[in-house]
């Protein structure tokens, strides 16, 4: 019997009894006890479940309590500190080597020291409860590279867990800056963990204090621009460990990195320096923006017209000038071309249309600035059709009439087709490559 039936039989049985506003009383009365009785009863259920299903949701506090927040910035920080605890540290590291060349197993050899399983078991067991996660049968099978008597290398197990230990080392300590506590870093977090890191980086110890703040945002737009490619402003601590950029980041910490590296990574000082000065170059009015026909000065000065128009039109800029951040997404498009990122970026300013493919009118309508630009340096124009055909045949697209990003990344040549269609001197180039391929020592050419 429903509620409502129940609380009309027992109220018809009194009806006589009461007068209407006795009875309306009674009923709200009645009413509350039998929703007391069934919530009782509901709420018992709902326990049972609970002792089965063990709660996995907690919802984060409020920004206005300011108690709860603090109390959960505590309580994480006392669990990755916890964490860190559980890891290996230099002297157990170093105690742990020396007890893989003391159980090395014969037969031996010259030049590399082996362990068999019984011996690996044997380390495990005396290295400690932190070693044991590090000294299981899987680990053991994937270290097997072949030996005929099924050792595994001392010192590629040794090298594994080292690297072992610095991932969740640096997961921690990345997780020390996720002030939200989410798994990611927003560009606020990820400038606090680079600022701080700059005093334990020696390749870094030349930068002036006045230069950090560019050094920072120079460093931090690699990350956001290649791991945030959605533009949601955060990135997640399992891709930055995923990538390689830490790596190149942490290795200015060798005090003696060759000068070639340190021009090959984007995190050197001299790297840096480099872009930063390119900005000042460009900026002839000094006012630390550029506007389109300063940014028109970029490499060798041969980016087209309508290239520069258009991404003018489709990135951010503060009243049609662009400022350091954008500048830094634009260079690490143009000196990455063939990255997935990078292509993207390229393909939303060829995108006129915004309709998410190219066409013969997109083509057209960028080919025709490097005809342009052809004429003025006095150079025989070259047949639009002749330069589509090839562009289709080098992508071929899915839909031969329309190239999508897509069919840009697939193709595996879509740093190429984009030069053709923005830069005069990628043109030139992919027209007098078969020429240019005679003496590989040529530099870039230029027009």
């Amino acid at each position: 019997m429903s509620l409502k039936s129940l609380l009309q039989k027992c109220v018809a049985q009194k009806k006589d009894e009461f007068t209407a506003e006795e009875r309306e009383e009674q009923e709200s009365k009645m009413f509350l006890e039998f929703y007391k009785k069934r919530k009782s009863s509901f709420s018992e259920e709902k326990h049972k479940s609970y002792s089965a299903i063990p709660r996995f949701f907690y919802k984060l506090p409020k920004q206005d309590d300011i108690l709860a927040q603090k109390l959960r910035e505590e309580a994480r920080a006392m669990f990755l500190q916890k964490r860190g605890r559980q890891l290996l540290n230099n002297n157990e590291l170093k105690a742990l080597w020396v007890l893989l060349e003391n159980h090395h197993s014969p037969p031996l050899t010259e030049e590399d020291q082996f362990i068999n399983y019984h011996d690996f078991l044997e380390v495990a067991s005396q290295g400690g409860p932190k070693c044991q996660k590090y000294f299981t049968p899987e680990v053991f099978a994937k270290l097997q590279n072949g030996d005929p008597h099924g050792r595994i290398n001392i010192m590629a197990l040794f090298n594994y867990i080292m690297r072992k230990v610095w991932y969740h080392q640096t997961r921690i300590g990345l997780s020390m800056y996720d002030v939200i506590g989410q798994g990611y870093l927003r560009e606020v977090d990820l400038e606090n963990y680079i600022l701080e890191l700059i005093p334990t980086l020696p390749q870094l110890d030349g930068l002036e204090k006045s230069f950090h703040s560019f050094y920072v945002c120079t460093a931090v737009r690699k990350f956001l621009f290649f791991l945030d490619p959605l533009r949601t402003g955060r990135v997640r601590i399992q891709d930055i460990l995923a990538c390689s950029f830490l790596d190149d980041l942490l290795e200015l910490r060798d005090v003696d990195l060759p000068k070639d590296a340190q021009d090959s990574n984007w995190f050197s000082a001299p790297s840096a320096l480099r872009v930063y000065g390119q900005y000042l170059n460009l900026d002839k009015d000094h006012n630390g923006m550029l506007n389109r026909e300063e940014l028109a000065g970029y490499g060798t000065g041969t980016l087209t017209r309508v290239f520069m128009e258009r991404v003018f039109q489709e990135c951010l800029t503060y009243d049609g000038e662009m400022d350091y951040k954008t500048y830094l997404d634009f260079v690490l498009a143009m000196e990455n071309r063939q990255e997935p990122q990078s292509l993207q970026y390229l393909f939303r300013i060829l995108d006129i249309h915004g309709k998410g493919f190219l066409d013969t009118f997109c083509l057209n309508y960028f080919f025709r600035s490097i005809q342009e630009q052809m004429a003025i340096h006095g150079q025989e124009p070259v047949s639009f059709e002749d330069v589509k055909d090839e562009i289709f045949d080098m992508v071929k697209p899915i839909d031969p009439t329309k190239i999508t990003l897509q069919d840009l990344i697939n193709c595996g040549q879509g740093d190429t087709m984009v030069s053709i269609l923005i830069d005069l001197n990628g043109f030139w180039t992919y027209e007098n490559r078969e020429a240019m391929s005679f003496d590989s020592n040529d530099g870039p050419a230029e027009v």
